[in-house]
C-alpha cells in the first residue's frame, strides 16, 4: 500500500543524508522515469509520490541548510503532493527555452490548470489545481509550474489499473488543446498510487 504522508520520522538526518545523497538521487530518478509524461510541444507531466516528495524535501534542507528546523515547513509545503490513495498527483511545467517566446505563451494561457484532464473507461477527471495559491494573474498569465490533482471513483481506480487500459492525459484550454496516451508502464507505475 502507499504511503500517503510524509512525517518528521521520515526525514534523514543531513549528514546522512549527504553521505548518501547520489545514492538516493539515482533511485529516485529510476523511479521518476516512468511517472513523466510529455503533453503536446511544451508541458510535462511529473506525477508525484511519497517518495519524489521524500526526495524533495531532503533536497530542500540539503541546499538550504536549515537542519531539523526547517522539517516542519518542507513537510507542510509538500505533503499536499503526496497522493492520498484515491488520486494522483502531478507537477507539470511549461517548457519554453526562449525567454521572449515564453512569455508570449504563458501570457495567453492563463487557467490551464484548469483545464487539464485525465480521460480513463470513457470518463474525463478533470484535474483540481492545487489551492495553495494562485497560478494564473489577474492579467491571464499562467506560471511556468503547476500542481494539480485527479481524483478517481473506485470504478476509475480499477479501470485505470486494468492492463491494457487506454488512458489520455490532455488539455481542453483553447490555446493548448494537446492530449498524449500513457504508455502502459507509466499507467502501471502510476496505478500503485492507489489504494
Amino acid at each position: 500500500m502507499a504511503k500517503h504522508e510524509l512525517v518528521a520520522g521520515d526525514i534523514l538526518p543531513a549528514a546522512e543524508y549527504a553521505k548518501h545523497r547520489a545514492e538516493y538521487r539515482c533511485r529516485v530518478g529510476e523511479l521518476k522515469r516512468n511517472r513523466r509524461v510529455d503533453v503536446g510541444p511544451y508541458v510535462t507531466f511529473y506525477f508525484e509520490n511519497h517518495d519524489t516528495m521524500w526526495l524533495q524535501v531532503q533536497e530542500m534542507i540539503h541546499i538550504e541548510k536549515g537542519g531539523a528546523e526547517q522539517v516542519p515547513d518542507e513537510l507542510a509545503a509538500y505533503n499536499p503532493l503526496v497522493p492520498k490513495g484515491d488520486e494522483l498527483v502531478a507537477t507539470f511545467m511549461i517548457e519554453i527555452d526562449d525567454p521572449v517566446r515564453r512569455q508570449r505563451i504563458l501570457a495567453g494561457l492563463g487557467g490551464i490548470e484548469e483545464a487539464a484532464f485525465l480521460r480513463v473507461g470513457g470518463e474525463t477527471i478533470v484535474a483540481a489545481p492545487e489551492a495553495d495559491q494562485d497560478r494564473t494573474t489577474a492579467e491571464g498569465k499562467a506560471s511556468s509550474v503547476q500542481f494539480v490533482h485527479f481524483r478517481f471513483t473506485p470504478a476509475q481506480v480499477a479501470a485505470f489499473r486494468r492492463p491494457g487500459s487506454d488512458v489520455v492525459i490532455g488539455f481542453t484550454h483553447d490555446k493548448y488543446r494537446h492530449m498524449a496516451v500513457i504508455a502502459d508502464e507509466v499507467r502501471a507505475a502510476l496505478g500503485e498510487d492507489f489504494d
